[in-house]
């Protein structure tokens, strides 16, 4: 088999797990809180992801790491699983799963916004309108289509989805400037993370009332939301010819995500959500058109 469609077929993988997880988001809420969905997936990812390195035989390289590099990690797993997920959570629990994911996609938009005073880029007019294209989709979507009452559905849900999109894209901002091997870095980083939650349990909820479908719903989260699916991308993206030829594929995760929200959910897909994630979907396209 050539490369090329070896890479689709990685890539397909990759963007059908990652339009599973509303659903599995969502499901998994009813069984356990934000704190042990993110407890059980964390450390199961965590757990993955080590496997995954002593098959590559890549775990030798954490010699290499010096304090400054635990202590980056340290850094990067507080954004992410840690801050990320938890506000993610919380904004599945208050909102309708295909807006609290679809409302997590203006992350690209608030990447380019911070590269701005972070990374010192310059943004164009053009890509201002790209900026503001993708914002009139988060306008909808978070007023149900009602865009001149002003008034939001649930507005700390709401803000809720957007910093999460805001903590992912400072997470990507940072992680860019690593030089160290990705899956590597990721693996320490969820450690971190796994230790942050399994603390702040101890605070704020408990071990002993996680059920079994709970753990088998955090697995899976914690499999093919932050773990295995992160390989299936990277194969992807290192086997095919161009990035091009698989980049865009990833819109297609959104718009299948809806279709297990609507089957699986029973929710009820609205207008202003398909209309909401054209226009932020449109303005990210756009953006990256102008770079």
């Amino acid at each position: 088999m050539k490369d090329q469609k070896r890479a689709y077929i990685y890539a397909g993988l990759a963007v059908f797990f990652w339009s599973t997880v509303a659903t599995a988001f969502k499901l998994t809420l009813k069984e356990l809180d934000q704190f042990q969905m993110l407890f059980v997936a964390s450390v199961s990812s965590a757990a993955v992801l080590f496997i995954s390195l002593s098959v590559q035989n890549k775990l030798k390289l954490l010699k290499s790491f010096k304090l400054k590099d635990y202590v980056f990690s340290a850094f990067l797993g507080a954004l992410n699983p840690f801050a990320y997920y938890l506000v993610l959570f919380k904004a599945y629990d208050l909102l309708r799963a295909q807006e609290a994911q679809t409302l997590n996609y203006f992350w690209a938009i608030i990447l380019v916004l911070l590269s701005i005073p972070i990374l010192g880029q310059k943004i164009s007019l053009k890509s201002l309108l790209a900026v503001l294209i993708s914002f009139s989709g988060v306008y909808i979507i978070s007023t149900q289509g009602k865009v001149f009452s002003f008034e939001f559905t649930n507005g700390f849900g709401v803000a809720l989805a957007l910093g999460s999109a805001f903590i992912w894209a400072l997470y990507w901002i940072y992680n860019s400037k690593d030089q160290a091997d990705d899956s590597l870095r990721l693996f320490v980083n969820f450690a971190f993370g796994s230790i942050y939650i399994m603390v702040l349990m101890f605070f704020v909820s408990d071990f002993g009332s996680i059920s079994f479908k709970g753990i088998g719903g955090g697995t899976y989260i914690g499999f093919f939301e932050m773990g295995l699916t992160f390989f299936f991308w990277s194969k992807a993206m290192k086997l095919s010819e161009t990035t091009a030829k698989i980049s865009n594929l990833i819109f297609l995760s959104p718009f299948l995500s809806l279709v297990f929200i609507s089957l699986i959910l029973n929710e009820k897909i609205l207008p202003s959500t398909v209309v909401g994630l054209f226009f932020i979907i449109t303005g990210i396209l756009l953006q990256r058109k102008l770079k």
